[in-house]
């Protein structure tokens, strides 16, 4: 074996958290661009081209971000069947070039899915502004179900 030269990088060893890390990075861009064009999409009219695009980059970031395991397992809870089948069966009529309908489809399968997640982001909302309006707004859309 040779010596190392003076001044020459060791090779760089992954570990497998450091996978994982940069699977989550990646996951939270590619939602961001997802979030970006469907809203891009809704300001131009609807575009049915851009809000396919975006469901697919949010679906696609979402499996990233937290696993597909965790993902499937999420949509497919008994009682969250009716929101995944709203959310799904939305982003099905937009790639189908029905963007109206369904994005109506997939606000309903959102709010569905997340309803029990709204309080807790109120509540926090509530907590971290400083601006007394948006406080005491925020902590009367927390209601009494949150965990905060």
């Amino acid at each position: 074996m040779r010596p190392r030269a003076h001044g020459t990088p060791r090779p760089r060893v992954r570990c497998k958290q450091q996978e994982v890390y940069s699977y989550t990075e990646i996951g939270v861009g590619t939602t961001g661009f997802g979030i970006f064009f469907i809203l891009f999409g809704i300001l131009l009219y609807f575009d049915s081209v851009l809000l396919a695009f975006g469901n697919l980059l949010f679906l696609t970031g979402l499996l990233l971000i937290i696993g597909l395991r965790k993902t499937f397992s999420f949509f497919f809870q008994r009682h969250k069947l009716k929101g995944t089948s709203f959310f799904l069966g939305g982003v099905v009529i937009v790639l189908l070039r029905w963007p109206l309908l369904g994005m109506f489809l997939e606000t309903y399968g959102f709010l569905s899915l997340f309803k029990g997640f709204f309080p807790v982001v109120f509540g926090f909302l509530g907590n971290a502004s400083d601006i007394p309006f948006l406080s005491a707004l925020f902590r009367r859309l927390q209601g009494t179900s949150s965990m905060v």
